[in-house]
């Protein structure tokens, strides 16, 4: 089984104050442009476009099936998104985009992302195998941590150092924990992957999305 390193650079935006984080991109015969979330049987880009223009085609390109790079890019650098991945390296166990057989064989360090990002207050995982990487990485770097915006959804337990063994709770889908970790105060929230087998709907999943922008 090959080892893969990670084919894109992070997308950095000075000014960004979201970075979003995926767990690693599908083989490249399933890209549809080099930007991130490029499978195009993937609806991460139609949620953006139903969250913020009420279009869910808005980032296709009409000219076929792809999704419109300048589009994407523009629209990220506009509204302050940043990107990459929970994995830097891994090993497919099947020749397929499933994050099931996806061996992580380097994380990437978060920290090191934020540190080029002095906005950035906000992370987003999207999905539960990026979400279960960056909850293993807090579990390493959380200094502390505060109560959940929603009372109903896991929270992440206090710590009082850099210990290997500190607890991490995954928030559930849609809702969100406040972290201190990598030297700042970061909300985390947790969203629904955009992967067409996640069994939701794509206006529920869009829904969940928004509440990064209430």
């Amino acid at each position: 089984m090959t080892i893969e390193t990670h084919p894109l650079e992070p997308f950095l935006p000075q000014d960004a104050s979201i970075l979003f984080l995926g767990s690693f991109p599908p083989p490249r015969a399933r890209w549809s442009m080099d930007f991130f979330y490029p499978n195009f049987n993937n609806d991460f880009w139609r949620v953006m476009g139903l969250v913020h223009f009420g279009d869910a085609q808005h980032f296709v390109n009409p000219a076929g099936k792809r999704f419109d790079y300048e589009a994407v890019v523009d629209f990220c650098r506009a509204a302050g998104l940043a990107f990459f991945d929970t994995a830097s390296q891994v090993r497919r166990l099947k020749d397929n985009a499933s994050d099931a057989f996806l061996e992580v064989l380097q994380p990437t360090d978060v920290g090191a992302l934020l540190a080029r990002l002095p906005r950035c207050r906000t992370i987003v995982t999207t999905g539960g195998k990026a979400s279960e990487e960056l909850a293993a990485l807090l579990r390493r770097n959380s200094a502390s941590t505060v109560d959940s915006e929603f009372p109903n959804s896991p929270v992440i337990p206090g710590s009082t150092g850099n210990l290997p063994d500190t607890p991490v709770s995954i928030p559930a889908p849609g809702t969100s924990v406040d972290v201190s970790a990598w030297g700042r105060t970061l909300r985390w929230w947790r969203m629904p992957s955009t992967s067409r087998a996640y069994p939701l709907a794509l206006t529920a999943k869009a829904a969940a999305y928004a509440r990064l922008w209430p």
